[in-house]
């Protein structure tokens, strides 16, 4: 793979400045300065990469709640999200996890990685009545909401038939929307 974007982890252990509790003015400065992300004139707030049809990554901070878990605005960002869609290597958890640290630095990388489960899913529940009903098990979104020192964080995955996620995100959020997410998923 040829892009800085596919090969997390390569950049080092900046300070993160852009994260959610953060001003837009604050945020579109520090996505134009981020090596890894390196915008395309006119991104600002969305960043989009692609080498091929098969491989693309995206990040992207918002004003809106993740999930769309309650009000947004005020010119804060709330929510940041990671996503990968890769056809020929898939997209894993390490992956994710080292394109935070690609991203933010060790510190978020190291957070998120002494995070505590709050939400999973699918629940036992759903997968046991996925087998009853002769379901691939391993074709079901794949998600988790973890809570560490400083942050949320919303990992989901879409394992293929075969077992294999072609598709990827984590979402990097401010722990005040936790419960609000966690009630939303519950609720779908």
């Amino acid at each position: 793979m040829a892009g800085k974007w596919q090969q997390c982890g390569t950049f080092g252990d900046r300070a993160a400045i852009a994260l959610p509790g953060q001003t837009v003015q604050e945020a579109i400065a520090w996505i134009r300065a981020n090596p890894t992300l390196q915008p395309a004139p006119g991104e600002s707030l969305r960043v989009q990469k692609s080498d091929t049809a098969a491989r693309r990554f995206s990040f992207e901070a918002s004003t809106q709640p993740p999930g769309r878990a309650g009000i947004g605005g005020a010119g804060i960002i709330r929510s940041e999200q990671i996503a990968f869609f890769d056809m020929i290597d898939g997209v894993t958890r390490d992956r994710l996890e080292s394109a935070l640290r690609s991203i933010y630095g060790v510190e978020i990388q190291q957070d998120f990685a002494l995070t505590r489960l709050v939400h999973q899913y699918p629940t036992a529940v759903e997968l046991s009545e996925a087998q009853n009903q002769n379901a691939p098990l391993l074709a079901v979104l794949q998600g988790e909401l973890r809570e560490g020192d400083r942050f949320a964080y919303w990992l989901e995955l879409a394992p293929g038939r075969n077992g294999i996620s072609q598709t990827g995100r984590i979402t990097v959020f401010d722990k005040n929307d936790l419960a609000s997410l966690v009630e939303v998923l519950r609720d779908r």
